[in-house]
């Protein structure tokens, strides 16, 4: 557990991969090797939004955490942002921005997009409503 909270604490993809690049070095645990090969399998570009939605999601009640996944989805469902499911463009971490991240938080700019509307839990207790 030691070796998994001082890597995935890190601020950043490319940090997380370093301090696991680091262990691996120093250790003989092979599921370090195999996570840090998946991870550099992975997307770019989607290393970077799932690990700013994780980390806005533990900040965040459900009811928040459902509104930004389904702002992430519309963005995605209209491919207005990135074709980088596909092929991945940007192809590397350094690449990619801020900026470029932000855009699938943002709210979806079109008219014929909806917002999420989560409905009123008003028969929910006071403490329980706090964490939709």
């Amino acid at each position: 557990m030691d070796i998994i909270d001082r890597c995935f604490s890190r601020r950043t993809v490319e940090d997380i991969l370093s301090a696991l690049e680091i262990e691996a070095k120093n250790s003989k645990d092979d599921w370090i090797s195999t996570t840090l090969q998946s991870l550099k399998k992975a997307s770019p570009m989607s290393l970077k939004i799932s690990l700013r939605s994780i980390r806005e999601g533990r900040l965040q009640g459900v009811g928040q955490c459902l509104v930004r996944e389904y702002i992430m989805v519309c963005h995605f469902m209209r491919g207005e942002v990135s074709k980088d499911f596909i092929e991945w463009n940007p192809s590397k971490l350094e690449q990619i921005s801020d900026e470029m991240v932000d855009c699938y938080f943002s709210k979806v700019d079109d008219e014929e997009w909806e917002d999420l509307k989560l409905p009123p839990r008003s028969n929910l207790p006071a403490h329980a409503i706090a964490k939709l």
